[in-house]
């Protein structure tokens, strides 16, 4: 073009750029192109989507401050698994030794996938749906997927946190309504309570007046009018938490992620200074190597980690969308990591010590009763006192005096010792009852509690704290789901949300019911994990190895001002996939040799007995599973027979001085792109992407082409073959 011409001496002028599209490419007003950006060409509907975030950054909203964003990553992050799932995990997995397979996936494994999200959705700026379209649009299903198993989680996760506040309220009492059995009176007779009796105080109250829970998930047994009234409850909060974005969930953050930490100081130091609590520790930490050899047991902590660090839910995705794009994810990444783990371990320190404490309650009870078994004996005749040692004093018997008793009792009765029914009475017996989830929470702690001094505070507290890591993680769980859809589909805000909450509240009903712990086990256990591995494993793929893991680092390097370690790119690249593909075969090998199963609790009997789910809730868990993962094939498919437009028919032409991008879809005959690309459509550029994120190390930004004086305007300009007197 000559140096003289129109266009040259505008692209050398200093005016500022003109609003209007047309008014730019027909040169009517002074522009300045050496300061604007221009794009021009076709683009599929996911990284159009991204340009649009990309260009319109400062409508989205932000995070006031890096504390706030860190502290709703810890909240969603630290959930109600650190406190009693991770504990059930080391006190089953071999203690101390649960930990090497944990820390050894969370490096190669956790770390890395946590920062891989942390990175799209902060270059993108998108909801997990938006990320995934634009990263490879074909694999665009994830993001729907990855809604659809939020949805399962929050449906489930916060009747817990309703059973937090039943808990919580009844806590404002001395003593506390689950330190003793009821007294059923018939006229002046007064009898225990059965079941209780059978049980113990704290199981009966957990079962039957908290839960008043049916012998099977078959009996339905009708809505428990209190937890729904307490799933009401917990939705409410939720939903005033969540209502306007991160605006309002941020600022609940400060207190729903720290004070949890108040509280399990506090309860360690207790802890430490009960009698017993070095037991229990030092059983926690005494490793049973045999069981790092075992494959369920790195199963199960791979499982941890992804649940631990929330991956694949999309909540990552979402708050991680709203920073800054010079923000240091990759410091966040582990520190977030490492905070998660100490929390675990800490709440670990703390189980332990508590259960520690009830073991020595529960072994000096059972030695008091088979003391009074032996004085029995020994009054009727049927042992003789020579068997008892002279030094051995009944009124004050202790574990040591009882163990060499009933050794001498086993040794010289040894044919009829069976029949008189004594218990060994060990300590290690006591600290080897695992306790699985809520019954961690709800039977054990709440019984181990009733035996501290001022035991209503400290429960008041334990279950608030419950209600509090709930809440994060509620919170980031639903922005799982409303950030992605308000992100793609431009609904309301506000209404959206209120409206998942009601919604959710009403499906929740089946988890109120007198079964529906047994539907909560379904959903906790079974519903979710295959579908978030699947999730995981096709994130990775498509940022390594469709995307690219070159070009990923590169953009990294780019957005964060420096290269991160070459560690990720292996991990990426290589390990990350390998692991999970086999922890998916586990998990389905896994599914098919044990049959799925629950827990119930036989009102009879006053014990639990495990049952296989019968036909139809099997149906449901593979429904569940199926529309969890429905979403990837069938965009996979529909995307790749062109059965689904990933909007590569529409014109993105956007400039960056004004932050003003201009759309033009379903082009008509007479429309701006006359002007835009030629007067004969035939001459039209071909389209190609325009956007400069993701751009790998070896490929050239068609804004920044040297070599041609236009270069800069980008390919599809270049293309243009409208002849400068027409301009």
């Amino acid at each position: 073009m000559p140096k003289n011409s129109k266009v040259t001496q505008r692209e050398h002028s200093n005016e500022h750029v003109t609003e209007s599209v047309a008014d730019l490419l027909a040169l009517e007003e002074p522009v300045d192109y050496k300061q604007s950006v221009l794009n021009v060409a076709g683009e599929s509907g996911g990284k159009q989507k991204a340009a649009e975030e990309e260009l319109d950054a400062e409508d989205r909203p932000a995070w006031n401050s890096k504390l706030q964003y860190i502290l709703a990553q810890i909240g969603f992050s630290v959930g109600l698994g650190n406190i009693w799932r991770f504990p059930y995990l080391c006190q089953k997995n071999g203690g101390g030794a649960y930990l090497v397979p944990y820390l050894v996936l969370l490096i190669i494994i956790g770390i890395p996938l946590f920062f891989l999200e942390l990175a799209v959705g902060q270059r993108i700026r998108r909801g997990s749906i938006g990320v995934w379209h634009y990263v490879c649009p074909r694999l665009g299903g994830i993001g729907f997927s990855s809604c659809i198993v939020c949805l399962f989680v929050g449906l489930y996760y916060n009747v817990i946190i309703g059973w937090s506040i039943f808990y919580f309220f009844k806590s404002f009492q001395y003593p506390l309504p689950w330190s003793e059995c009821p007294v059923i009176r018939n006229g002046t007779m007064a009898v225990v309570e059965a079941e209780c009796e059978k049980s113990s105080a704290t199981t009966y109250f957990w079962y039957r007046e908290a839960l008043d829970i049916s012998n099977s998930i078959s009996e339905s047994g009708g809505l428990n009018w209190k937890m729904t009234l307490c799933l009401l409850v917990a939705w409410s909060i939720v939903g005033m938490a969540v209502v306007k974005g991160i605006q309002s969930s941020g600022k609940v953050m400060y207190f729903s992620s720290l004070f949890p930490y108040v509280v399990l100081a506090c309860f360690l130091v207790r802890g430490l200074l009960l009698r017993g609590a070095i037991d229990g520790i030092l059983h926690m930490f005494t490793p049973k190597l045999d069981k790092m050899l075992d494959p369920q047991v790195w199963r199960e902590a791979a499982t941890q980690v992804f649940f631990a660090l929330g991956l694949g839910f999309g909540g990552v995705i979402a708050f991680s969308s709203y920073n800054k794009q010079d923000n240091n994810c990759h410091f966040d990444a582990a520190l977030v990591s490492f905070i998660n783990f100490f929390t675990s371990v800490l709440a670990t320190l703390v189980v332990f010590a508590v259960l520690g404490f009830k073991a020595n309650i529960m072994n000096e009870k059972c030695v008091v009763e088979n003391a009074e078994k032996i004085l029995g004996y020994l009054n009727s005749n049927v042992l003789s006192r020579d068997l008892i040692p002279p030094h051995v004093n009944f009124s004050h018997l202790t574990t040591k005096d009882y163990a060499e008793m009933y050794n001498v009792i086993r040794t010289v009765k040894e044919d009829k010792f069976s029949a008189l029914g004594l218990d060994p009475c060990l300590l290690e017996d006591e600290l080897d009852k695992s306790v699985q989830g809520t019954g961690l929470a709800f039977i054990a702690f709440t019984e181990a509690m009733t035996h501290f001094p001022a035991s209503p505070f400290w429960s008041v507290m334990f279950f608030l704290m419950l209600i509090n890591l709930g809440l994060g993680s509620m919170i980031g769980t639903m922005a799982g789901i409303t950030t992605p859809i308000i992100d793609t589909f431009k609904v309301p805000k506000e209404m959206f949300t209120v409206g998942c909450c009601v919604f959710a509240f009403f499906v929740g009903l089946l988890f109120v019911q007198r079964s529906g712990n047994y539907f909560v086990t379904m959903f906790d256990d079974y519903s979710a994990t295959l579908p978030l591995t699947v999730i995981v494993i096709l994130e990775n793929i498509a940022v390594a190895w469709i995307y690219g893991t070159k070009k990923f680092m590169q953009e990294l390097t780019e957005m964060l001002g420096f290269q991160p370690y070459r560690f990720y790119f292996y991990m990426w690249k290589f390990v990350s996939p390998l692991c999970m593909a086999v922890l998916t075969t586990a998990s389905i090998i896994q599914l098919g040799v044990t049959p799925p199963g629950y827990s119930a609790w036989i009102k009879e009997e006053a014990a639990e007995r495990y049952l296989y789910f019968p036909n139809w809730a099997m149906a449901l868990l593979i429904t569940l599973i199926i529309v969890a993962t429905l979403p990837m094939p069938v965009v996979f498919i529909l995307r790749h027979f062109h059965l689904l437009s990933d909007g590569s028919n529409t014109l993105s032409v956007s400039y960056k001085k004004g932050r003003m991008m201009k759309d033009i879809s379903n082009l008509e005959e007479n429309d701006e792109t006359r002007f835009i690309l030629s007067k004969v459509p035939s001459e039209a550029p071909s389209p190609m992407p325009t956007h400069r994120s993701y751009l790998g190390p070896g490929s050239t930004s068609p804004l920044e082409t040297s070599g041609n004086p236009n270069g800069r305007y980008g390919s599809g300009y270049l293309l243009a073959t409208t002849p400068e007197s027409e301009l």
